[in-house]
């Protein structure tokens, strides 16, 4: 008979999670409800799936609004939603209508990524994800990649990465990378959006920590964003934004700090959202002050 988490002696408890002494983990959010890409009559916005690998398994979700012309041209919105790097889904309903919102507000092609958690794949993996997620859109740049809708509505030249939680910072991850290593010709990071992230050095890192067991300390560039990767973001834009009531608040204020210090020669803005806690905006969609954090992205993308 197998032995209920009640009857096993515990090694560690976090936040998101218990660990047992014989190795078990126990995950403490239920597990993500899961929809379905689907066209939605009202708006015209259009939704599917694509396997972006096969091996490590990789995938997203497209969101393409209601175009007037054929090949029209759309900037591209890669998005990273938030998950303590073990729990949720770009697929939930949550997540679904979070960038379907965004994707009808801003008139972005936007891409979703449903990337990889612990315990099943342990951190790095999903830091891994991230970046092959921003090479397989900036596979398409000539036209020629696996995905039509890339092909056919892209516009490389303004690429728009993002994230909230724990996607704000991978999104920082796959930004630095940019810096360090570049993309193809004709991909341009026109911006990086970064909405309640998640940085360490503020707290308890314990958790981090642990689901990384490959990790460098405290002082981990992928938990304590490093100087030189700040320095040489490969982005021109960045937009931070915080919760007024979220613990959190404090990483992104220190990551705008650090990066105005680092000599980054882009222009970075810091915004507090006024009344809101924790990634609000998303699982309370239609509070005045949640609306307002969809209108700051849309205008960051969209301003010229």
């Amino acid at each position: 008979m197998a032995t209920s988490t009640q009857e096993k002696e515990l090694k560690h408890e976090f936040n998101f999670f218990r660990v047992y002494k014989d190795g078990t983990v126990e995950l403490l959010r239920p597990p993500p409800t899961i929809i379905p890409p689907f066209d939605d009559p009202n708006t015209g916005l259009r939704t599917k799936d694509a396997v972006v690998t096969a091996n490590p398994p990789l995938s997203a979700r497209l969101f393409l609004p209601k175009t007037t012309k054929p090949n029209t041209k759309l900037p591209v919105f890669l998005f990273f939603h938030g998950s303590g790097f073990c729990a949720r889904s770009a697929f939930t309903p949550e997540y679904h209508n979070h960038v379907a919102a965004i994707a009808n507000e801003a008139n972005v092609l936007a891409v979703s990524v449903e990337y990889a958690k612990f315990p099943l794949r342990p951190l790095p993996a999903c830091y891994y994800d991230a970046w092959s997620s921003l090479q397989w859109v900036a596979s398409h740049a000539g036209g020629t990649g696996p995905e039509s809708w890339l092909n056919e509505h892209a516009d490389l030249h303004r690429v728009f990465v993002a994230g909230n939680s724990a996607g704000g910072n991978l999104t920082h991850w796959a930004v630095s990378q940019v810096g360090k290593i570049g993309l193809a010709p004709g991909v341009r990071i026109a911006g990086a959006i970064l909405v309640h992230p998640f940085f360490g050095g503020i707290g308890d890192d314990s958790q981090w920590l642990y689901m990384c067991p490959e990790n460098e300390g405290p002082e981990d560039p992928r938990l304590k964003p490093a100087a030189e990767d700040l320095r040489r973001l490969g982005c021109e834009r960045v937009l931070v934004c915080v919760a007024e009531k979220d613990p959190l608040l404090v990483a992104g204020e220190k990551y705008v700090e650090a990066l105005k210090k680092s000599g980054w020669s882009g222009s970075v803005e810091l915004v507090v959202n006024l009344g809101l806690g924790h990634c609000n905006h998303v699982y309370e969609p239609d509070e005045d002050n949640a609306r307002e954090v969809l209108r700051k992205i849309a205008s960051f993308i969209n301003q010229q």
